[in-house]
């Protein structure tokens, strides 16, 4: 079947991560997604390498692997918006799209006649998403914004990292620019939500969505810690603010992660551990318990667990039903069995020749299963099929726009 969303034409002209992640998720749930790119560069990110995409026959093309992260299934034209001719013509697409994605800064967009209220004119049912740094409104509106200061800025990297009195102890940003990510995936349910209630009431919106919004919400137990207790949340590492335990621990040869999230878990786990007496402590009875007590219950489990290698603690404590897992790098999350099974790792064939791989929509529909239509384009690869179908450009009319620069 269809996608959910395969009714729904989506005008991207955001570029980088956080607006093309959320263009992403609508083109996996089956949505036509248009790419707006500048002629000649295109999107920022293309240009974000080494690591590039490989062409058939194995040789870098000029597109980057970061790019092929959040753009899978889109189609790529180009258009300067510069000149009143490219202007026209993105007007004409936004008037055709249900719904337009844009992640310029604050205002930039009304200088080429492409800000919410010239779109609104046009198409009064368009969903219109705005992904800035800081939001539409309040003092900060117009400075630029960038995953990395977003996480120092929105205290992800206050509770990231081990204690500044540790070994290598002080604040540091998440692997991924998950700012930037989490934005993209909050602005994917602005957007489906503000198309129910067009079904509703015909009326489009505008969504204002801002990575220090995103960033912040997304500190989620942290945030409501400090509520409780006026205190500001401290970087313990590994370990888990409010549940003991509930991190890894070294064993002969390596780390094994625990993750006790109920007492009866942790009691699970004193029985197969053969350290039954530490579920009776009254001092680990209970998971309030365990936090107030947690350095002492750390040292005296670390002692425990040295005791057997890596692969005996997995299969034991999977046998006993405890949480567990490895700490994998990247290579050996694709071994595992469970990622293997649900075929996370894909690929598709590229316009350059060759397939590229990419990893799989966590998405799983039993009506409307996620379909994966084409691998992230080329710079320009659709210019002459959307206008020609969709805008209803001639040959002729092509080719001239083309030869003046306009695409």
């Amino acid at each position: 079947m269809a996608g959910p969303l395969s009714h729904i034409r989506v005008f991207d002209l955001s570029r980088v991560l956080a607006g093309p992640w959320a263009s992403q998720n609508l083109a996996d749930l089956g949505a036509e997604v248009i790419k707006l790119e500048r002629p000649g560069n295109g999107d920022d990110s293309r240009s974000f390498g080494p690591p590039w995409i490989k062409d058939g026959d194995g040789r870098d093309t000029r597109d980057s692997a970061y790019f092929s992260s959040a753009n899978r299934g889109k189609k790529s034209v180009t258009l300067n918006i510069a000149v009143p001719e490219g202007q026209a013509i993105a007007r004409e697409l936004a008037r055709t799209a249900d719904v337009l994605i844009e992640n310029y800064k604050y205002g930039d967009l009304a200088r080429y006649g492409l800000a919410y209220e010239d779109v609104r004119e046009l198409n009064p049912r368009i969903v219109y998403c705005s992904v800035t740094g800081f939001g539409q409104s309040g003092p900060y509106r117009e400075r630029p914004g960038y995953d990395f200061m977003i996480q120092g800025m929105g205290g992800m990297m206050s509770v990231t990292g081990e204690p500044d009195d540790a070994p290598g102890g002080g604040p540091q940003r998440a692997g991924v620019p998950i700012a930037d990510i989490i934005t993209g995936m909050y602005a994917s349910i602005a957007i489906c939500a503000a198309l129910a209630h067009r079904e509703r009431s015909g009326k489009g919106q505008h969504l204002d969505l801002a990575l220090l919004d995103s960033q912040i919400a997304l500190l989620a137990y942290q945030n409501s810690n400090y509520f409780a207790t006026g205190v500001p949340p401290r970087r313990i590492g590994n370990l888990h603010p409010n549940i003991v335990p509930y991190q890894p621990f070294r064993c002969a040869d390596g780390e094994v992660i625990l993750a006790c999230g109920n007492d009866n878990l942790y009691r699970k786990f004193c029985e197969a551990a053969g350290c039954a007496e530490l579920a009776g402590d009254a001092r680990f009875a209970t998971n309030a318990k365990r936090v107030e007590n947690r350095a002492e219950l750390t040292r005296l489990l670390a002692a425990v667990f040295k005791k057997r290698s890596k692969s005996e603690w997995l299969e034991l404590l999977e046998a006993a039903g405890v949480p567990n897992g490895p700490i994998n790098d990247v290579a050996q999350v694709y071994e595992e069995a469970q990622v293997k099974a649900r075929g996370i790792r894909m690929e598709l064939p590229h316009a350059a020749g060759g397939n590229v791989p990419l990893v799989a929509s966590p998405m799983r529909f039993s009506e409307t299963p996620v379909e994966y239509r084409q691998a992230p384009p080329v710079l320009g690869q659709h210019t002459d099929e959307v206008l020609r179908t969709l805008l209803k450009r001639s040959a002729e009319d092509i080719a001239r726009l083309r030869s003046a620069k306009v695409i």
